[in-house]
């Protein structure tokens, strides 16, 4: 439990107020036997009223003070285990956000999700009822057996010989119990993770008629949990009865030779009672045990899990954005000059190279454009500029400088990125534009918006740049959508631009005037296209195959010394069909 020590230490003031608060109304709560008992044996067998009306005030005065008590704890117990809970989930989070993507993609999406919210509240409610419930069932228990033992040593030895069984069976439970909570959790990062599958692909699911499959997969996945949940729970719901058969014989024991003792004259009737009295606040006590054993062996299963998350290495310059996330300026100090030397790439885990020893250099101001089948290896080679991977083999350089030697937040300010798969935020037009530059003026974010073909349709919008998107811009085309998020690039006034693909459902029209705009912006782009009429302008084009630069040059150049550049060519534009009918 270290993560909950740790966490939990800038509130050690709270936690010791609440453990306090827990060990008077404690103390009170085990005199009270005790009173009960002089009650008894001193005022109502003796026949003495005054005695009875005198413990019988401290007896309702100490109730008040317990009462007291018991608020005052509950009330630090909670604002530590909140307060506990927030610093931890904001620290998982800036963990997160951290991450490489080498580590990112060990962890399931659905994974996180529920690390980030159920098992942070898990050791939330532990660390509760840790301060308010978990440290008094013991001592309760404790307390009980050795008050028993100071009002008659013979009957209290019948309850603390049931001690040792009890203890020995819930060490094996907790350890049991928590290998299966593990599994419980598990069980539920799938189920999460087809729900988000299933909320995410709402729209396919429904095309191909798929709706039946899914409830059946959901179904299983569901089932899976179940059945996990219930051997778990079946383990711990055991205890409580089997706890209770112990303590219950011992009462019966402390029943049985109290009537001796008591007959022989070595034990008062108020000392039996108190006896038994203190046994039945150990049932009391452990009844609660099984929950509270329950919760326990969920929370240490919780504990891995988030110290997996937070024993992962960070990612350098992975928060850089907290700094300062938004502002473009720091981006000028890039000129824009990239040169690839000799790189190759194999995504983690894998043996198989997505590039290899690919050379290019491009100015600054200039435009490059990347041409290649699926799977030649184009986003995995623009992934590697911004370092969202490092490369496995050459070196590539940022204005003559290695790029690993650029501090990476400087790096990443400089480039505006616009990824293959459209993602819009919750929030306004406005806020989605700015997002890319936290920092600009309307003035820019119009300009942005104008530069990205977009601007018209923003007037058109209700409420224009206040207009609120669906989520994930759902209220949107997608044409409309890539045009936002190239908005959002360029309203950082990048010196590298990267479109991985990002005017695939531009009409050509619309793509011809944006490729103007960027044309007279002095940054340089990059852009990962499958037409040929985005390639026509550009300085310089790469085509891949298979992870291997087999060409480069410009339109012309490729046109006349690249066999697979001039298929393609032919094949969007219909030449080589014309051809073939002048032959004929």
């Amino acid at each position: 439990m270290n993560i909950i020590f740790s966490f939990l230490k800038k509130y050690r003031v709270a936690a010791f107020a609440a453990l306090a608060m827990m060990g008077i109304e404690l103390a009170v709560e085990l005199a009270q036997p005790l009173l009960i008992s002089r009650i008894i044996d001193d005022g109502i067998v003796e026949k003495d009223m005054t005695v009875v009306w005198l413990w019988g005030g401290v007896l309702t005065l100490s109730a008040l003070i317990a009462f007291a008590a018991g608020i005052l704890s509950s009330f630090f117990a909670s604002h530590a285990s909140q307060s506990f809970a927030f610093d931890l989930r904001e620290k998982l989070y800036e963990k997160v956000q951290s991450f490489t993507y080498e580590v990112f993609n060990r962890f399931p999406t659905s994974s996180l999700i529920t690390r980030l919210t159920g098992d942070v509240t898990q050791l939330q409610d532990t660390v509760f009822m840790a301060l308010r419930f978990m440290t008094r069932v013991p001592l309760v228990v404790l307390g009980s057996v050795v008050m028993a033992l100071v009002v008659h040593v013979k009957l209290g030895l019948l309850l603390a010989v049931t001690l040792p069984v009890l203890i020995l069976f819930l060490v094996w439970v907790m350890r049991r119990s928590s290998d299966l909570f593990k599994r419980v959790q598990s069980r539920l990062d799938g189920v999460n993770g087809v729900i988000q599958e299933n909320l995410t692909g709402i729209r396919l699911i429904r095309v191909f008629v798929r709706m039946g499959h899914e409830i059946s997969r959901f179904a299983s996945f569901s089932g899976g949990l179940m059945k996990a949940t219930i051997t778990a729970l079946r383990l711990t719901e055991t205890m409580g009865p089997l706890i209770m058969l112990i303590v219950n014989a011992g009462i019966v024991a402390v029943l049985w030779f109290g009537r001796i003792e008591i007959a022989s004259g070595d034990a008062t009737l108020g000392q039996t009672v108190a006896v038994i009295n203190y046994a039945l606040r150990t049932i009391g006590a452990l009844s609660a045990l099984s929950w509270i054993m329950a919760t326990f062996s969920r929370a240490v299963a919780s504990e891995h899990r988030i110290s997996e998350v937070m024993s992962s290495p960070e990612g350098e310059g992975g928060l850089e954005a907290a700094a300062d996330p938004g502002d473009g300026n720091q981006g000028a100090a890039v000129r824009g000059k990239i040169e690839f030397s000799d790189v190759s790439f194999s995504y983690p885990g894998s043996d198989i190279a997505a590039l290899e020893e690919v050379s290019f250099t491009v100015e600054p101001g200039q435009r490059v454009a990347i041409l290649g089948a699926t799977g030649s290896g184009k986003s995995s080679l623009v992934g590697l500029i911004p370092r969202l991977y490092e490369q496995t083999g050459g070196i590539i350089r940022i204005d003559g400088m290695d790029s690993a030697d650029i501090e990476i937040s400087r790096l990443r300010r400089s480039i505006g990125y616009v990824p293959q798969e459209v993602l819009l935020f919750s929030g306004s037009v406005r806020e989605n534009i700015a997002w890319g530059n936290e920092r600009a003026t309307q003035e820019e974010i119009e300009r942005a918006a104008a530069a990205a073909q977009i601007s018209h349709t923003i007037a058109g919008l209700p409420e224009g740049y206040d207009t609120m998107l669906g989520q994930r811009g759902v209220n949107l085309s997608g044409g409309q959508k890539q045009r936002l998020t190239i908005a959002r690039a360029l309203v950082r006034k990048p010196a590298i631009l990267i479109l991985d693909d990002s005017t695939s459902a531009l009409d050509a029209v619309t793509e011809g005037l944006l490729l103007e705009e960027l044309s007279a912006m002095s940054c340089t782009t990059v852009l990962i296209t499958q037409k040929i009429s985005s390639t026509v302008s550009a300085d310089l084009i790469l085509l891949l195959d298979e992870g291997r630069l087999i060409a480069k040059g410009t339109h012309h150049e490729l046109l006349a010394g690249a066999p697979l550049y001039r298929k393609i060519y032919e094949s969007q534009t219909g030449e080589g069909a014309q051809h073939v009918q002048s032959i004929n």
